[in-house]
Protein backbone atom coordinates (compact mmCIF):
# COMPACT_ATOMS: atom_id res chain seq x y z
CA UNK A 1 0.00 0.00 0.00
CA UNK A 2 1.29 3.69 -0.99
CA UNK A 3 -0.35 6.82 -0.15
CA UNK A 4 -0.37 10.23 -1.83
CA UNK A 5 -1.78 13.24 -0.56
CA UNK A 6 -3.73 15.87 -3.15
CA UNK A 7 -4.35 19.97 -2.55
CA UNK A 8 -6.61 21.37 -4.68
CA UNK A 9 -7.39 24.68 -4.42
CA UNK A 10 -10.12 26.80 -7.13
CA UNK A 11 -12.72 28.62 -7.68
CA UNK A 12 -15.35 27.58 -5.35
CA UNK A 13 -18.64 25.74 -7.47
CA UNK A 14 -21.32 23.23 -6.79
CA UNK A 15 -19.76 19.88 -7.93
CA UNK A 16 -15.51 20.23 -7.75
CA UNK A 17 -15.98 17.60 -4.49
CA UNK A 18 -17.53 15.21 -7.19
CA UNK A 19 -14.80 15.96 -9.48
CA UNK A 20 -12.20 15.19 -7.54
CA UNK A 21 -13.39 12.54 -6.27
CA UNK A 22 -14.34 10.86 -8.94
CA UNK A 23 -11.05 10.64 -10.33
CA UNK A 24 -9.35 9.43 -7.45
CA UNK A 25 -12.49 6.09 -7.56
CA UNK A 26 -11.75 6.29 -11.51
CA UNK A 27 -7.76 5.19 -10.74
CA UNK A 28 -9.26 2.98 -7.72
CA UNK A 29 -7.81 5.37 -5.37
CA UNK A 30 -8.93 4.89 -1.47
CA UNK A 31 -9.55 7.89 0.43
CA UNK A 32 -8.30 7.33 3.88
CA UNK A 33 -8.34 11.21 5.29
CA UNK A 34 -9.50 14.23 3.87
CA UNK A 35 -10.21 17.92 4.68
CA UNK A 36 -12.40 20.41 2.61
CA UNK A 37 -13.84 24.47 3.21
CA UNK A 38 -14.60 27.11 1.52
CA UNK A 39 -12.55 30.26 1.75
CA UNK A 40 -14.38 33.52 0.31
CA UNK A 41 -14.98 32.29 -3.30
CA UNK A 42 -12.50 29.69 -3.10
CA UNK A 43 -12.23 25.96 -2.36
CA UNK A 44 -9.46 23.94 -0.74
CA UNK A 45 -9.18 20.27 -0.35
CA UNK A 46 -6.83 18.14 1.23
CA UNK A 47 -6.82 14.17 0.96
CA UNK A 48 -5.00 11.54 1.69
CA UNK A 49 -5.22 8.65 -0.99
CA UNK A 50 -3.61 5.48 -0.84
CA UNK A 51 -3.55 3.07 -3.69
CA UNK A 52 -0.82 0.68 -5.19
CA UNK A 53 2.06 1.84 -7.49
CA UNK A 54 0.14 1.97 -10.29
CA UNK A 55 -3.32 3.83 -8.52
CA UNK A 56 -1.47 6.40 -7.43
CA UNK A 57 0.79 6.86 -11.06
CA UNK A 58 -2.85 7.27 -12.73
CA UNK A 59 -3.39 10.13 -10.00
CA UNK A 60 -0.71 12.10 -10.97
CA UNK A 61 -1.90 11.81 -14.69
CA UNK A 62 -5.26 11.98 -14.41
CA UNK A 63 -5.28 14.60 -11.75
CA UNK A 64 -3.11 16.96 -14.18
CA UNK A 65 -5.36 16.46 -16.45
CA UNK A 66 -8.09 17.41 -14.57
CA UNK A 67 -6.31 20.73 -13.30
CA UNK A 68 -6.10 21.71 -16.85
CA UNK A 69 -9.26 21.49 -17.47
CA UNK A 70 -11.08 23.04 -14.94
CA UNK A 71 -8.35 25.27 -13.71
CA UNK A 72 -8.13 23.74 -10.61
CA UNK A 73 -4.64 23.93 -9.22
CA UNK A 74 -4.10 20.54 -8.02
CA UNK A 75 -0.70 19.54 -6.29
CA UNK A 76 0.53 15.72 -5.31
CA UNK A 77 3.18 14.70 -2.60
CA UNK A 78 3.66 10.79 -2.03
CA UNK A 79 4.17 10.04 1.72
CA UNK A 80 4.51 7.28 4.03
CA UNK A 81 2.03 6.06 6.44
CA UNK A 82 2.59 7.90 9.65
CA UNK A 83 3.59 5.63 12.44
CA UNK A 84 1.05 5.24 16.13
CA UNK A 85 2.38 7.88 18.27
CA UNK A 86 2.86 5.89 21.73
CA UNK A 87 4.59 8.41 23.95
CA UNK A 88 1.99 11.04 23.96
CA UNK A 89 -2.11 12.12 25.23
CA UNK A 90 -4.13 13.46 22.97
CA UNK A 91 -5.94 16.20 24.19
CA UNK A 92 -8.70 18.98 22.25
CA UNK A 93 -8.24 22.44 22.38
CA UNK A 94 -11.72 24.77 22.61
CA UNK A 95 -11.07 28.67 22.33
CA UNK A 96 -13.80 31.43 21.97
CA UNK A 97 -12.88 35.01 21.74
CA UNK A 98 -13.43 38.48 20.48
CA UNK A 99 -11.65 38.55 16.90
CA UNK A 100 -8.25 39.95 17.19
CA UNK A 101 -4.97 39.72 15.29
CA UNK A 102 -2.65 36.91 16.64
CA UNK A 103 -4.84 34.49 18.68
CA UNK A 104 -3.38 31.34 16.21
CA UNK A 105 0.38 32.18 16.30
CA UNK A 106 0.04 32.87 20.28
CA UNK A 107 -1.68 29.65 20.51
CA UNK A 108 0.68 28.43 18.13
CA UNK A 109 3.90 30.03 20.08
CA UNK A 110 2.37 28.41 23.44
CA UNK A 111 2.28 24.34 22.40
CA UNK A 112 5.57 24.96 20.15
CA UNK A 113 7.67 25.75 22.96
CA UNK A 114 6.64 23.08 25.09
CA UNK A 115 7.31 20.58 22.26
CA UNK A 116 3.58 19.51 21.93
CA UNK A 117 2.21 18.53 18.37
CA UNK A 118 -0.84 21.04 16.98
CA UNK A 119 -2.34 17.83 15.25
CA UNK A 120 -5.29 19.43 13.81
CA UNK A 121 -6.60 23.50 13.71
CA UNK A 122 -9.43 24.74 12.81
CA UNK A 123 -10.58 28.37 13.00
CA UNK A 124 -13.98 30.22 12.00
CA UNK A 125 -15.07 34.00 12.45
CA UNK A 126 -18.62 34.88 12.87
CA UNK A 127 -21.02 37.57 14.27
CA UNK A 128 -21.98 37.18 17.95
CA UNK A 129 -25.77 35.71 17.98
CA UNK A 130 -27.41 39.36 19.65
CA UNK A 131 -24.49 41.82 19.25
CA UNK A 132 -22.80 41.01 16.38
CA UNK A 133 -19.55 41.65 17.68
CA UNK A 134 -17.02 39.93 15.41
CA UNK A 135 -15.98 36.72 17.42
CA UNK A 136 -13.14 33.93 16.35
CA UNK A 137 -12.90 30.18 16.88
CA UNK A 138 -10.56 27.75 17.27
CA UNK A 139 -10.57 23.69 17.47
CA UNK A 140 -7.42 22.24 17.91
CA UNK A 141 -6.12 18.44 18.71
CA UNK A 142 -2.77 18.35 19.99
CA UNK A 143 -0.75 15.55 20.73
CA UNK A 144 1.09 16.43 24.79
CA UNK A 145 4.18 14.16 25.11
CA UNK A 146 3.83 11.74 28.36
CA UNK A 147 6.51 13.42 29.86
CA UNK A 148 4.50 16.67 30.46
CA UNK A 149 2.94 17.49 33.62
CA UNK A 150 -1.04 18.36 32.84
CA UNK A 151 -2.02 19.96 35.62
CA UNK A 152 0.84 22.49 35.04
CA UNK A 153 0.40 22.71 31.65
CA UNK A 154 -3.30 23.14 32.14
CA UNK A 155 -2.02 25.98 34.34
CA UNK A 156 0.25 27.61 32.02
CA UNK A 157 -2.35 27.61 29.22
CA UNK A 158 -5.09 29.31 31.52
CA UNK A 159 -2.71 31.64 32.58
CA UNK A 160 -2.11 32.46 28.57
CA UNK A 161 -5.69 32.15 27.91
CA UNK A 162 -6.38 35.25 30.32
CA UNK A 163 -3.64 37.50 29.54
CA UNK A 164 -5.37 37.12 25.91
CA UNK A 165 -8.77 37.71 27.23
CA UNK A 166 -9.50 34.12 25.85
CA UNK A 167 -12.30 31.60 27.08
CA UNK A 168 -10.88 28.34 26.66
CA UNK A 169 -10.98 24.52 27.29
CA UNK A 170 -8.61 22.15 27.32
CA UNK A 171 -9.68 18.32 28.00
CA UNK A 172 -8.57 14.90 26.59
CA UNK A 173 -9.89 13.37 23.58
CA UNK A 174 -12.17 10.69 24.45
CA UNK A 175 -12.43 7.94 22.25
Amino acid sequence: MQFIVISALGSDRTGLVYDLTRVVLDCSGNIIDSRMSSFGSEFAMLLLVSGNWHTLAKLETELKKLSDSSGVTIGLRRTDQRPPRKDVVTYSVDVVCLDQPGIVHNLAGFFSARGIDIAELNTRSYAAAHTGAPMFSVQMVVHIPGKIHIAALREEFMDLCDQLNLDAILEPVKS
